[in-house]
């Protein structure tokens, strides 16, 4: 039985190997490092030979636990090691929470202007042709920073600042349909570690913080991002391959199962949660990383921003040996090119990409299905369709053919659940026929932030007791401001 390492002190008392001294415990007033510079408002904080101001540090970030922007600061300077080896030295998108964890965050590409002259940028490219001035954190003084700044958690791209058209990450991003087990979580992750290991190459594990796992691999800097996200790609089907009952590499919701292999987090101007950083859970949890031993033991519970610190302080960052694990893509390349050969080419890119040489159809199988059925169906005379005859979806686009129904379109996730618990409420009979691939919780891209869909696929219900589309329990609509301004 693998030794279990998980510590669940419930306070801090984590060294800072950068002052070389010990941070205070979360919760209690600061001492030794911090220097009020205007006590109610502002304190500030000395590391790696910087001062970095602390504005308004006992503003609550986590309204459960407590926790303030003063003890987020403190707990990235306690784990500062492992989190600058997840995000040091890589071009960031700012994901801030101005207001807490409970509050609407939003995306900050372009650097502040209003920034410390020590603080690095480089100009990123996006797949729109724009460009900006990411941020770069170099030290622990840029975590504090970047945490001042309300960046609970921490999005750096796959790319080093001195090269950003080669990345040095390949990153495996485990997430379930809704409804799938932690345990199927685990056992895909291992399914995963042994491909890599099958094609030369060293998986290092952490949970994502909130519902899944990720597994990074350090790889050589000689591959563009289509060729990084092409092995990404093999890799996913392969492990769909040796575990089909649990495993998923398919692109549209519709045709998921279990536990889908996110292959696109590959592509150019993607981010994800690097190690260590804090997520906005209710109670603060840490995308952690851990060993493969602990992985069968471990739960997402056990990491969070009060527990970590110490766990750091007592058995160092698991992820520490990753710089020196560099692989190569090869392997993974040649099993893409045989199963391409074997009819497994392309498969579809996120919307807000350019369409790729060979990339199938970008539309769900069940539209292109319809499409295919419209076709057959117009070398036959139709009769006129009445103007009331169809009503159209809630969305204002085209129907799918799968018999869906959309319950909430939201601000946030936890408004669109809410109102989700709603209607199932209202429909008990329904839910206990569901299955949990048919609950599609879709994450939208607004002009400046993100926004939630929750829909129902009523295939597994009778057609008699299907109910019927309804208006929207939530029904916000994130362009009003858009069409206002104008």
């Amino acid at each position: 039985m693998p030794q279990r390492l998980i510590d669940r002190t419930p306070r801090v008392e984590a060294a800072d190997p950068a002052l070389g001294r010990t941070a205070r415990p979360l919760g209690r007033p600061p001492s030794g490092r911090y220097r009020s510079a205007m006590p109610t408002r502002s304190e500030i904080v000395e590391v790696s030979g910087r001062k970095v101001a602390v504005s308004n540090p006992d503003k609550v970030m986590f309204a459960g636990p407590g926790y303030t922007k003063r003890d987020l600061v403190a707990y990235y300077l306690a784990v500062a090691d492992g989190a600058l080896r997840g995000a040091g030295g890589r071009p960031m998108a700012l994901k801030r929470y101005v207001n807490g964890a409970d509050g609407e965050f939003f995306f900050q590409k372009r650097a502040p202007e209003s920034r410390p002259d020590w603080i690095r940028t480089v100009e990123i490219s996006f797949p729109s042709g724009r460009t900006a001035d990411e941020v770069v954190v170099d030290d622990a003084a840029g975590l504090a920073w970047v945490a001042n700044l309300g960046c609970l958690d921490l999005n750096p791209h796959a790319v080093r600042a001195d090269d950003l058209d080669h990345p040095d990450e390949l990153r495996v991003d485990l997430d379930p349909v809704p409804g799938v087990p932690w345990d199927d979580m685990r056992r895909v992750a291992l399914v995963v570690r042994d491909v890599l290991a099958d094609h030369g190459l060293a998986g290092w594990p952490k949970t994502s913080g909130s519902r899944g796992i990720h597994v990074n691999v350090r790889i050589e800097r000689r591959w563009s991002f289509d060729e990084v996200r092409r092995a990404a790609l093999a890799l996913a089907r392969e492990v769909e391959r040796r575990a089909p009952d649990i495993a998923s590499s398919k692109w549209w919701k519709e045709e998921r199962h279990g536990v889908f292999i996110d292959y696109n987090q590959n592509a150019k101007d993607r981010t994800v949660a690097s190690a260590y950083s804090v997520r906005p859970v209710p109670d603060a949890r840490v995308s952690a990383p851990v060993t493969w031993d602990e992985l069968p033991l471990c739960e997402l519970g056990d990491f969070t921003l009060a527990t970590v610190p110490a766990r750091f302080g007592k058995i160092g960052d698991p992820a520490a040996g990753m710089d020196d694990a560099v692989g190569s893509l090869d392997e993974l390349l040649e099993l893409s090119a045989r199963q391409a050969k074997a009819g497994q080419g392309d498969a579809p890119w996120p919307p807000n990409y350019a369409k790729a040489p060979g990339e199938p159809p970008r539309v769900a199988p069940s539209r292109a299905r319809r499409a295919t059925t419209d076709d057959d169906a117009s070398r036959e005379p139709k009769p006129p369709k009445s103007p009331t005859s169809r009503t159209p979806s809630p969305t204002g686009r085209r129907a799918s053919t799968k018999p869906l129904v959309e319950i909430a379109r939201a601000a946030t996730k936890e408004e669109a659940l809410a109102a989700f618990e709603r209607w199932k409420t209202r429909h008990e009979a329904i839910v206990a026929q569901l299955q949990p691939a048919d609950i599609l919780v879709d994450s939208m891209r607004g002009r400046f932030t993100l926004w939630y869909r929750i829909r129902v696929n009523l295939e597994h219900v009778p057609e008699a007791e299907r109910p019927p589309q309804e208006p929207l329990d939530a029904d916000y609509d994130p362009w009003s401001e858009v069409r206002q301004s104008r």
